[in-house]
């Protein structure tokens, strides 16, 4: 336990300690820190308090405004660091809890924070791996027998997205413009989108000193290029998509924005929640091949706050077990050809989904591309509408405890007026 008090329900108990960049008022640099409890632990206050064999000599990493640096020390170094914060926020351990004037300059009030990027992003790959969602879309666009493409049990499917419009937690979203066309008309129309929807992902930032352009990260060593993980939404404007992507894919339908938690949460912290992988039939290529358990027991939701409405409507709840390719297997895949790697790296899971129609992980799926409504309060939806904050959650139970990821939110602007 902790001498800073951590609720029983609270996210960031001492078996988490996500990280994370912040700033006050009083103070406007960002800094990094730790969450704990409804505290931040400011980690460049206390840096010179984080020792051991492979940190101390770069205890400057803590004076950065992003994360890469810190990510790029490796595991070792990750590993020893939440060994050392662990130890000083022990409800045993006098250093910190006894230095009164030193706890007051360290520790800032969640409440009190602005949370930005944790990291710089210098490139991002988005995942397709929920068999079950992959399996949704194919009924809905090319019907059962042709429902998932040849290469879909065969390799973790996934395309470059745009970096620059990944955004943090709490970032408004505007209704992107594009061209669409109906399935009856002759010609596209240009106009804001209409079918405006979210995918509920997670992602993990690539850690571990940078590869070389041709190196090949083999699936074994995969795990020492993963620091660790956040919530994701991955807005989609399907219509625009729909229009757009033979041959090459998403494009404007994705680069709008795409939405992740602000708290870094450390794969070390989610140790204890690994199980066992699910079956892969065809079995996977000797490269893909892992034995260890890398699936992750993450339950999640989403909720919809309309707009004026002060009530979160939850219209999703599933789990990350439900990914069909491990994040092992993403990372090695996207290595397999030697396309290096960089600290700060985003690689988004691939929108998950459940058997049943409750677990779905996007409008697209819940109201079955616009057949069904879905119940939000009062109203409903097919898809989202301006004035609409969509919420993710995801945590993991302990015993006696939770890890957890904190929110990740975004509400709906209109679109952009036009000038011409």
């Amino acid at each position: 336990m902790s001498f800073i008090e951590v609720a029983a329900d609270s996210d960031f108990p001492i078996q988490n300690l996500p990280y994370g960049v912040f700033s006050t008022k009083s103070n406007p640099t960002k800094r990094i820190g730790v969450a704990i409890g409804d505290q931040i632990l400011d980690l460049s206050v206390v840096k010179e308090l984080i020792t051991g064999t492979h940190i101390s000599q770069h205890q400057d990493v803590f004076s950065q405004q992003t994360l890469n640096a810190f990510m790029a020390l490796g595991r070792p170094a990750w590993t020893e660091t939440r060994q050392v914060l662990q130890k000083l926020l022990c409800k045993d351990e006098a250093t910190l809890r006894e230095n009164i004037a030193l706890r007051e300059k360290a520790f800032v009030a969640q409440k009190d924070a602005t949370m930005h990027m944790p990291a710089e992003i210098g490139d991002y790959t988005d995942f397709y791996s929920s068999k079950q969602h992959a399996t949704n879309v194919g009924i809905m666009f090319r019907g059962k027998e042709n429902a998932l493409m040849p290469n879909w049990t065969w390799l973790p499917v996934g395309y470059h997205g745009r970096a620059s419009s990944v955004v943090v937690s709490g970032t408004p979203v505007r209704r992107p413009w594009g061209q669409t066309k109906a399935d009856e008309a002759k010609e596209p129309s240009f106009g804001t989108c209409k079918l405006l929807d979210f995918e509920l992902e997670m992602a993990f930032f690539v850690g571990g000193p940078p590869t070389v352009l041709g190196e090949i990260v083999p699936i074994n060593k995969a795990q020492d290029h993963i620091f660790g993980m956040v919530l994701m939404n991955d807005w989609s404007a399907r219509d625009i998509q729909k229009w757009e992507y033979v041959p090459l894919g998403p494009f404007l339908a994705k680069s709008f924005s795409t939405t992740i938690s602000p708290w870094v949460v450390t794969m070390d912290a989610l140790k204890p929640f690994f199980i066992e992988n699910p079956k892969q039939d065809p079995e996977a290529l000797p490269y893909l091949k892992h034995d260890d358990p890398y699936t992750l027991n993450i339950n999640l939701e989403v909720a919809i706050k309309p707009e004026g409405s002060s009530e979160e409507y939850t219209v999703s709840k599933t789990n990350f077990k439900n990914l069909y390719w491990t994040l092992k297997q993403q990372l090695a895949h996207h290595t397999i050809n030697g396309c290096n790697l960089r600290p700060g790296d985003l690689m988004g899971s691939g929108t998950v989904s459940g058997e049943d129609a409750g677990s779905y992980g996007s409008m697209l799926e819940l109201s079955w591309r616009g057949q069904n409504t879905v119940p939000v309060g009062d109203s409903t939806r097919k898809f989202l509408l301006d004035g609409d904050e969509v919420v993710l959650k995801g945590h993991c139970d302990g015993q006696s405890y939770r890890v957890g990821f904190g929110d990740c939110r975004g509400k709906v602007l209109p679109a952009a007026k036009l000038d011409f």
